[in-house]
């Protein structure tokens, strides 16, 4: 059985994880933070986990390495940036879901979120947490770097064709619209129900930090540099995220062949279904799952390739995924605690 720690345990990533892990057979939780509500039980702050955990909140200062075999920190991002050596000189192995070390260049780091990176030298270690594509680092990883959910939806429907030569990789446009739990717990005037209900708004175009996280990853799939516009929204639903990404053929492909061949990139994936063709993604039906829906269309009058991918933000786009990496880290199933369908209606 393996202890867990939680630090940012009532953020909705956070909470995720409690939910999630409630009834995972091979986890143990040890201990849970929250600067917010410390010193108040978990199933006072959310009563859904009445009956699951009743665990007392601690301050973040309290989190050892050395209570815990594996160390979520589901917390804002660079808030323990600098005290994740600390943890790491325990025993504990650590996944975090900021973005704090997802990106291997410092500078990159510094250029994008604005501060100086505080240990730039774990960048290197850290283990980009996607396992369709990393599984073997992960197994083995003390660090593990959580993906952000707009990058998990935008590689995993750009995977398959970075090593083709059916696609142009100079022209990609990824348009992908998130639920409003993508902007956190804390009140914001833009979330507000009156603010972005019956309403559809783009927001960060050109700059949204995601772009460099897709960019890293897609060039390392590719072995050269990749630029993608980027263009993310608002949508007024809690949860579920869908990308639309377009890109360029350099021959002429169906969309038969299209789906062929992601089938065959994804045959031993658990986590990532291809639609048949005439089919595309939908959030409604990856929905409080671990799944990632990829549909794709060609564009035969414009050459081009139009892929859909469609996941739960809060499960494969963050705490199901960590939970994904947890598995492969403790060296049991990869889908334990997760092989559930999403939730319909």
């Amino acid at each position: 059985m393996a202890k867990i720690g939680i630090a940012g345990a009532t953020g909705y990533t956070g909470v995720e994880l409690l939910r999630l892990l409630a009834n995972h057979p091979e986890s143990e939780i040890t201990f849970l933070t929250s600067e917010t509500y410390q010193g108040e039980r978990i199933s006072t702050v959310f009563p859904s986990l009445g009956g699951f955990t009743d665990m007392e909140l601690a301050p973040l200062d309290s989190v050892s390495g050395d209570d815990c075999d594996i160390l979520f920190l589901a917390l804002p991002h660079t808030t323990a940036m600098a005290k994740l050596p600390d943890y790491l000189n325990g025993d504990a192995r650590v996944i975090d879901l900021s973005a704090d070390y997802r990106l291997k260049d410092p500078k990159v780091f510094e250029e994008w979120y604005g501060v100086k990176h505080a240990h730039p030298e774990l960048t290197d270690e850290a283990v980009y947490g996607l396992p369709e594509i990393y599984r073997e680092k992960i197994q083995s990883a003390r660090l593990v770097a959580n993906p952000g959910c707009y990058p998990t939806s935008v590689i995993l429907a750009l995977a398959p064709l970075m090593n083709t030569s059916w696609a142009d990789l100079t022209c990609i446009v990824a348009d992908s619209k998130s639920g409003i739990s993508g902007a956190g717990r804390k009140p914001l005037l833009g979330t507000q129900f009156a603010e972005c209900n019956e309403g559809v708004s783009a927001y960060n175009l050109a700059t949204h930090r995601h772009t460099p996280e897709i960019e890293q990853e897609l060039s390392a799939l590719a072995g050269s540099e990749i630029r993608v516009t980027f263009s993310p929204h608002l949508m007024p639903m809690t949860r579920g995220l869908l990308s639309t990404v377009y890109i360029n053929l350099k021959q002429e492909a169906s969309v038969e062949d299209f789906v062929a061949h992601f089938k065959k990139f994804y045959k031993n994936e658990p986590f990532v279904r291809v639609l048949q063709p005439g089919t595309y993604a939908n959030t409604r039906f990856v929905a409080s799952s671990n799944f990632c829906d990829i549909g794709v269309q060609v564009d035969q009058r414009n050459q081009r390739a139009i892929i859909t991918s469609a996941i739960d933000n809060l499960v494969k786009g963050a705490s199901g995924q960590a939970i994904q990496n947890m598995n492969l880290m403790l060296g049991i199933e990869e889908t334990t605690g997760l092989m559930s369908p999403g939730i319909f209606p």
